[in-house]
């Protein structure tokens, strides 16, 4: 039985890779580093030339790794049982490894916390293409049998998970749809469901042809808008003496708020508020993005309207929204295009924008030419110093020669 062969599984840390087309494998972390130790990066994985990897965790032997599907379903394997590799082994297509059914897809892959305490006190969130929400506790998934069960109801045609993340209450959610409006709004108006066969609630209200194209989970931070008006004004400035190109950057300010009067931070504030800043990189069709501020969004009430993400008057020029996702400095991500090109863009070179702005051009799109997904990479780097990274199971930055090759 499981149980008996899992007694004889060593306790091992493994880092486990998921690639953009849908291959997962597990990698002793002792390899991973003895390959490093040489100095000289090395490619990733030995895949179809559009294949890079999406996902990476460093997660033990014995952890449970959830798979929600597109249309409910909730998938579970231990690491042990995924299938082992090397650096540069493809690993194995998720379809072949799970009972899914014709058109089924894994949307959302979440290794359970190491430590089991802090199981009870996180929450999973769930959002849909037709923008349900709905929370669960972390508990509730963690006994799941070889064929899956249900994880959420979906009632609507056509309706399919889009993203499942753990959270606190003490976090944000932010939802944004192809349309360019976007929603942020605290975990706790989103009550906690007992059943996991249950629909949810509205998080957003959007138009019938809209969809729901990514939800991040983004911290809490209780700021006024005085207060995120002057941090954005002083950021900017700090930057601006940072690269000395002035006027490169168009003016940021907070959008449509009331501030009423302006207000000076301390230092100690404003390098507290640094401290919780998170970017949010958004790319439409035609390839224009921007970095924006998480002060920047507005917390509003679940279920209304929401706010703007770019410059939704110039949707015949920019196109829809593609990706909305907080990024950090050392990120790199990657655009595929509908006509097969896939490039790689350092986020640092991307522009700070205030967030109803359609940003530059990122990616130049030829005529009638779409960009249809937008990802983060996660790899690894290739020098000594991604130690700690790796440990901590963060996702790693990417060295820039440990993509595959073509990428460029």
């Amino acid at each position: 039985s499981d149980m008996e062969d899992e007694d004889l599984i060593q306790r091992e840390d493994m880092v486990v890779t998921v690639s953009h087309s849908g291959y997962i494998k597990r990698v002793p972390l002792s390899l991973y580093r003895a390959q490093r130790r040489g100095g000289k990066g090395r490619s990733g994985m030995s895949t179809k030339e559009e294949d890079f990897v999406t996902r990476l965790f460093v997660a033990n032997t014995h952890t449970p790794v959830l798979f929600f599907s597109s249309r409910g379903i909730v998938y579970k394997e231990k690491v042990w049982r995924l299938p082992i590799g090397n650096p540069q082994s493809r690993g194995k297509a998720l379809i072949n490894m799970l009972p899914l059914e014709q058109g089924e897809r894994i949307t959302t892959i979440m290794p359970l916390p190491e430590d089991e305490a802090s199981w009870g006190e996180l929450y999973v969130m769930f959002a849909t293409t037709r923008g349900t929400v709905r929370r669960n506790d972390l508990s509730d998934f963690v006994q799941v049998n070889r064929n899956g069960k249900i994880a959420m109801k979906l009632e609507e045609e056509g309706d399919e998970i889009l993203g499942v993340e753990t959270c606190t209450d003490k976090d944000d959610v932010l939802l944004t749809a192809s349309s360019g409006q976007c929603i942020r709004f605290s975990v706790g108006d989103v009550r906690v469901f007992q059943s996991r066969n249950s629909v949810g609630v509205r998080g957003i209200t959007m138009a019938e042809t809209d969809r729901i194209i990514s939800m991040s989970v983004i911290e809490h931070v209780d700021a006024s808008p005085a207060e995120r008006a002057a941090y954005l004004k002083r950021a900017a400035a700090e930057r601006r003496l940072a690269t000395e190109t002035a006027g490169e950057e168009e003016e940021i300010a907070l959008t449509n708020e009331e501030i009423g009067e302006e207000t000076e931070l301390s230092d100690s504030r404003y390098e507290e508020l640094k401290a919780h800043e998170q970017y949010v990189l958004t790319v439409t069709e035609f390839g224009y993005g921007k970095r924006s501020s998480s002060y920047d969004f507005r917390l509003t009430g679940r279920g209304g309207k929401g706010i703007r993400a770019t410059d939704v008057s110039k949707a015949a020029e920019i196109g829809r929204l593609v990706a909305t996702f907080p990024v950090g400095n050392d990120d790199q991500i990657m655009l595929v295009s509908d006509g097969g090109t896939v490039i790689r863009v350092p986020v640092n070179g991307i522009r700070f924008a205030s967030r109803a702005t359609k940003g530059v051009t990122i990616f130049n799109t030829a005529e009638g030419e779409k960009v249809v997904s937008v990802e983060r990479i996660s790899e690894p780097q290739a020098d000594e110093e991604s130690e700690e990274t790796v440990e901590g199971g963060a996702d790693a930055a990417t060295a820039p020669d440990a993509g595959p090759e073509g990428a460029d």
